[in-house]
C-alpha cells in the first residue's frame, strides 16, 4: 500500500500536469507490452512493436523489468518537453543521479553489461539508451500520440469540473479506482508499502493514458512529489493516427477534414487553401461548417481571418496538433 500524507499547505498545492509526459508514457508503455492481461492496449499494438522495435524493447526492458522498481531518471521532473526532447531530458541526467538509480536497481535484480556501463556514464551505452528510446517510441508511442493526448487532456478537464464543483478533497477521492482519500492520507493499492509525506511541498497529478490499474510514484522525492495514476479512457483502445483521421473524414468528409487537420496552432483562410489545395471560395465555406459545429474559433487580424482549433476540435482530431509539442 502507498500512503501519502497531507498536512499545511498540502491540498492547495496540489497540482495537475499540463498534459501527457512522454516519458512516463514511455516507461509505462512497456510495462504494458510485458503484461497481456492489460487491457489498455490491443494485441494489435504490442504485435506491431515486437515486430518494429525488437531490439530497442529488448534493451529498454533490462531497465524497465515488467515488475519492481525501475530508475528514476527515465522519467525526467520537467513537464514540458515533446517526445524526441524526452530523449535528450532522460540523457541529461546528472552522472551521479543515474548512478544511484542503476545502484538501487542493481539491489533487486541482476543487471547486464550494458546497464553497468550506463552506470559509468560509458559514451557509448549512453548512445545506446538515446537511440533505444527513440526506435521504441517511433513504433511504440508516436502512431498514437494524438490518441494519447486526448484520453489525459480529457482526464484533466474532468478534474477540472470536479475541482470547481466540489473541491480538492472531492478530486482526490475521485482519481482512480483504487484511491482512497481519508482525509488527510490518500491511500491506494501499491506493490510494497510505502509512506511519502508532502511536508507542504504538495503533489503534481500525472494522468496517464499507460499507467494500467496501479497507480506510480518515484522512489526519490526530492522536489514536488509526484503521482502517476490511470487517465479514464474515453476513446477505444489505441489505432494509428492514420485509422483515426480516416474514421474522422467519414464522419465530417475528407475536405473538412483536412481543413480541421491543417488549421494546427493557427491558419488564415489564404494558409489553409494553399495547404488543402482546395479553392478560397471553398475554404470559406468549410471554415464556416466546422465553426458552426464549434470545432473552430475565427477571428479577424488585419486583412487576413484566422482560424484556431477549439477544445472540442483538438478532442475530435485526437488531442493536439502534432506529435512533438
Amino acid at each position: 500500500m502507498l500512503r501519502v500524507h497531507f498536512d499545511g499547505d498540502d491540498l492547495a498545492r496540489v497540482r495537475v500536469a499540463v498534459g501527457a509526459v512522454p516519458a512516463w508514457e514511455t516507461v509505462l508503455s512497456l510495462h504494458s507490452l510485458h503484461h497481456a492481461e492489460r487491457g489498455n492496449v490491443s494485441r494489435r499494438w504490442r504485435r506491431s512493436v515486437a515486430a518494429g522495435a525488437p531490439r530497442a524493447t529488448r534493451l529498454l526492458s533490462e531497465l524497465v523489468p515488467p515488475r519492481g522498481y525501475f530508475p528514476d531518471f527515465l522519467t525526467p521532473a520537467r513537464q514540458r518537453y515533446g517526445l524526441r526532447e524526452s530523449v535528450a531530458e532522460v540523457l541529461r541526467t546528472p552522472p551521479a543521479a543515474r548512478r544511484g538509480d542503476i545502484e538501487l536497481l542493481g539491489a533487486e535484480r541482476a543487471v547486464s553489461p550494458w546497464v553497468r556501463a550506463l552506470s559509468r556514464g560509458d559514451d557509448h551505452a549512453l548512445d545506446l539508451l538515446g537511440r533505444a528510446l527513440t526506435s521504441y517510441q517511433r513504433v511504440a508511442i508516436t502512431p498514437h500520440w494524438r490518441h494519447v493526448r486526448a484520453a489525459v487532456e480529457a482526464e484533466r478537464e474532468r478534474l477540472a469540473t470536479e475541482l470547481l464543483d466540489r473541491g480538492t478533497e472531492s478530486l482526490l477521492g475521485r482519481l482512480a479506482p483504487g484511491i482512497r482519500w481519508r482525509a488527510p492520507v490518500l491511500e491506494m493499492d501499491y506493490p510494497v508499502r510505502q509512506e511519502l509525506h508532502l511536508g507542504g511541498r504538495g503533489l503534481l497529478l500525472v494522468p496517464s493514458y499507460f499507467c494500467w490499474r496501479t497507480a506510480v510514484t518515484l522512489l526519490r522525492q526530492d522536489g514536488i512529489p509526484v503521482l502517476v495514476y490511470p487517465a479514464e479512457r474515453r476513446g477505444g483502445a489505441l489505432a494509428p493516427d492514420g485509422d483515426r483521421r480516416r474514421e474522422l473524414a467519414a464522419l465530417i468528409g475528407a475536405t473538412r477534414t483536412e481543413v480541421l487537420t491543417q488549421v494546427g496552432s493557427g491558419a488564415s483562410s489564404g494558409e489553409l487553401a494553399r495547404r488543402t489545395g482546395a479553392l478560397p471560395s471553398s475554404v470559406s465555406q468549410h471554415t464556416a461548417v466546422l465553426r458552426a459545429a464549434g470545432l473552430l474559433f475565427s477571428e479577424r487580424r488585419r486583412n487576413a481571418v484566422v482560424h484556431t482549433l477549439t477544445p472540442l476540435g483538438r478532442r475530435l482530431l485526437g488531442g493536439g496538433d502534432g506529435p512533438d509539442r
